[in-house]
């Protein structure tokens, strides 16, 4: 696939704000290293300012202009393969299950609907269409992350038996955006808890239980962008021009705490701490444990290093990690991207775009028949079913299976949201 000889690939980025401009910085990432396969023809927003945005960094950087079109029809015409939906959440569903049907190929980014049900409707497309669904779910596919996978598979901390994974910080500040702080347009909880649980079942496997207390600690949140121009909470630098025009400080309807106990279907369970309001001294903490000793993983996208505590031998936080996977080998687009196929560590600052990068890389391989996905509509929709499984729980005060959540028969906290969206 790699290199011009094969045939492009003709996309159109879906959504053209600020998570539209990260994905374009990382098809221009992968572009750099020579994995060329897309050629980005369209820019789709219905605000057009926005797709002229991105229309006008694409061609800074591809050498041509993609098409800049505010409809799913308009893009029709410019005739495109595959489609990279970057919407804001309340639209994924209906842009997914529209570019399925038309036969595009489709990567939407997380979280893949703004409720199980909407999730649903996406899964039931997928199926009846011929086209690739894929997630674009990007922390798993850090290379610190692939080797804390294969040191679980060797064995080297021996079977897991419990987690811990804390997220703590925040206090009244606006996280990116103020729809991020929304529940009928995709709370912190679910926005960033999506990530977090994607990564719980990749390392663990399939969650089974959750009960959990949620909260809304911050009802106001402030955005010190529209105050200073300077944001607090910016990933890849990409949203300035967007906060500064968002208001100054504003309601916030969605919870923004979770303290969880989870339990796996393969016995391990989990202490879960989301917490997006928290004053003082914040923390993160991955940490799994097992019945000969203790992996403690970097914070996702940072290059930091894993550090191993096995019984009667001294901390292993280096190169040696390798040692203990002869085997270990990162997918050939990943080791272009990052410089080599066996990683410990790395320092580069661009890896949200590197990613990114990935996520594209994977998705033309499916294309082209070479892989499967790996984050494909099942594995998407149980993401956004733990994320409100947490919420549900907190609502009720019951224990919530899983089954339950996938096959929508709890769903007290969602129903609102469903019928805002009129499904």
């Amino acid at each position: 696939m790699r290199g011009d000889s094969m045939d492009k690939i003709r996309l159109a980025i879906v959504g053209c704000g600020g998570m539209g401009h990260r994905h374009m910085y990382g098809l221009a990432e992968l572009h750099r290293v020579g994995w060329t396969r897309f050629d980005l023809v369209g820019a789709c927003d219905p605000v057009l300012a926005n797709a002229e945005s991105l229309a006008a960094q694409a061609e800074e950087r591809f050498g041509q202009k993609p098409a800049v079109v505010g409809s799913l029809e308009e893009l029709a015409e410019v005739g495109v393969d595959a489609v990279d939906v970057t919407t804001t959440p309340p639209y994924h569903h209906t842009v997914a299950v529209e570019t399925l049907e038309r036969g595009w190929h489709t990567m939407v980014e997380k979280p893949m609907g703004l409720t199980v049900r909407a999730c649903n409707l996406i899964r039931r497309a997928a199926d009846a269409s011929d086209a690739i669904l894929s997630v674009a779910e990007n922390y798993r596919r850090d290379p610190m992350n692939r080797l804390a996978k294969a040191l679980l598979n060797a064995e080297v901390i021996g079977t897991p038996r419990f987690l811990i994974h804390h997220a703590i910080g925040g206090t009244n500040r606006m996280t990116i955006s103020v729809w991020r702080h929304q529940k009928d347009q995709s709370g912190v909880l679910l926005d960033v808890g999506v990530h977090f649980a994607d990564m719980m079942e990749y390392l663990l496997g399939e969650i089974d239980t959750v009960y959990a207390q949620t909260r809304l600690h911050e009802p106001i949140r402030h955005n010190p962008a529209a105050v200073t121009g300077e944001s607090s909470s910016n990933p890849a630098g990409v949203y300035t021009k967007w906060q500064r025009k968002m208001p100054a400080e504003f309601e916030a309807t969605a919870e923004d705490a979770a303290y969880a106990t989870l339990t796996f279907k393969n016995g391990v369970v989990g202490q879960y701490i989301e917490e997006h309001a928290a004053w003082g001294q914040g923390s993160w903490l991955r940490q799994i444990h097992g019945s000969q000793g203790s992996m403690t993983l970097p914070g996702d996208r940072s290059g930091g290093i894993i550090t191993l505590n096995i019984n009667g031998q001294e901390t292993i936080n280096d190169e040696r990690l390798l040692d203990l996977v002869p085997d270990f080998r990162l997918d050939a687009v990943t080791a272009d991207l990052f410089g080599g196929d066996r990683l410990w560590n790395y320092t580069f600052t661009q890896g949200d775009a590197k990613n990114i990068a990935i996520e594209y890389g994977e998705f033309a391989e499916a294309i082209a028949g070479n892989r499967t996905v790996e984050v494909d509509a099942y594995q998407g929709t149980r993401s956004v079913a733990v994320s409100y499984a947490i919420l549900e729980s907190g609502a009720t005060g019951q224990i919530v299976q899983m089954d339950q959540m996938l096959d929508e028969s709890i769903n007290t906290y969602q129903r609102e949201i469903d019928e805002g969206l009129g499904i």
